[in-house]
């Protein structure tokens, strides 16, 4: 039986000082709203909203659907809370920008700044036939790895970076969104809760709890790099622990891309943590020292040589 999916809050409802326009994205455990403040601002909007536990009443109250429903929506409420708390104390170019968050409805809220742009998933959807540029996927990463570092500094881990949560704002520079599987301190007197997406997720977030660490989380940009070369996600790592059938894209994608950038991508996807990068700053430095693919020397062309041979001084 399929999840119980909430209704979204109304065009033209009014929640606290902001006016709703419309849901422009979310799912899952929360819903996202393109609203506009009092000065005609735009903003971006989370209600903390999981399917399954909650319905909504008339008013707009959010209610547990039964009582044993209800005590996992207030501990998600409660991270959620959390997590804005954190968020809002960060200021990073690359990381989403929490202006506010307050309790209404029964629930969660969190006010985030409204970005022009689209999410790197749809850049790959909307590529085709065509691969991506070596370029941009290394101009894109190196820029969101900055925004890791600082949430890692913060000492929180993110837990589900992914295309989807990898926002490309209009300028081309990234944005690291969704933080609703950031429930994780790197303190190990915090509790875990169980989320991840497939494709994505490390090995040890599925049943190795106690080695979560930065490198759990730079096994989530490996995957979002070769989702952006195989326009696919490598397949599930428990599936991968007990039968590993991913081709290493230093093999499959060889010749399209750059050997090195390649051995990298396949170096984060180590099943084993001890075998990653251990540091964000690492990776980006592998990054940054890469030579660009098109910049490598190749064959000068005929017409090339005899022009070169024109041009030189007698």
């Amino acid at each position: 039986m399929a999840a119980q999916i909430p209704d979204p809050l109304p065009t033209g409802y009014q929640l606290a000082e902001y006016t709703i326009d419309r849901k422009i994205g979310g799912g899952g455990f929360s819903l996202v709203y393109l609203a506009f403040d009092r000065k005609g601002q735009p903003v971006a909007i989370k209600e903390y909203l999981p399917d399954g536990m909650v319905m909504r009443e008339e008013n707009g109250t959010v209610k547990p659907l039964s009582e044993d429903k209800e005590k996992g929506f207030r501990q998600g409420m409660k991270y959620f809370f959390d997590e804005g708390r954190t968020l809002a104390s960060i200021r990073h170019p690359n990381v989403v920008e929490v202006a506010n968050f307050f309790r209404a409805n029964e629930t969660v809220y969190m006010v985030m700044r409204y970005e022009r742009g689209k999410t790197l998933q749809r850049h790959i959807h909307d590529l085709r036939e065509e691969p991506m540029r070596e370029g941009f996927i290394r101009g894109v990463f190196i820029q969101l790895l900055n925004g890791l570092r600082e949430i890692h500094a913060q000492r929180l881990l993110h837990f589900d970076i992914k295309p989807s949560n990898i926002y490309i704002r209009q300028d081309a520079s990234p944005l690291l969104i969704d933080f609703g599987a950031a429930r994780q301190a790197l303190l190990a007197e915090q509790k875990y809760v169980a989320m991840y997406t497939p494709g994505f997720a490390a090995p040890e977030q599925y049943s190795q709890r106690d080695r979560l660490g930065p490198w759990t989380d730079i096994y989530g940009v490996g995957a979002s790099m070769y989702a952006c070369i195989a326009r696919r996600p490598p397949p599930p790592a428990n599936e991968r622990v007990l039968e590993d059938k991913l081709v290493p894209a230093a093999k499959e994608f060889a010749g399209t891309y750059s050997s090195d950038f390649l051995e990298l991508i396949d170096s984060l996807l180590r099943l084993s943590y001890t075998e990653r990068p251990q540091s964000v700053f690492s990776v980006q430095k592998r990054l940054i020292e890469l030579v660009p693919f098109h910049a490598r020397p190749v064959k000068p062309t005929l017409m090339e040589v005899i022009k070169d041979r024109l041009t030189k001084p007698l």
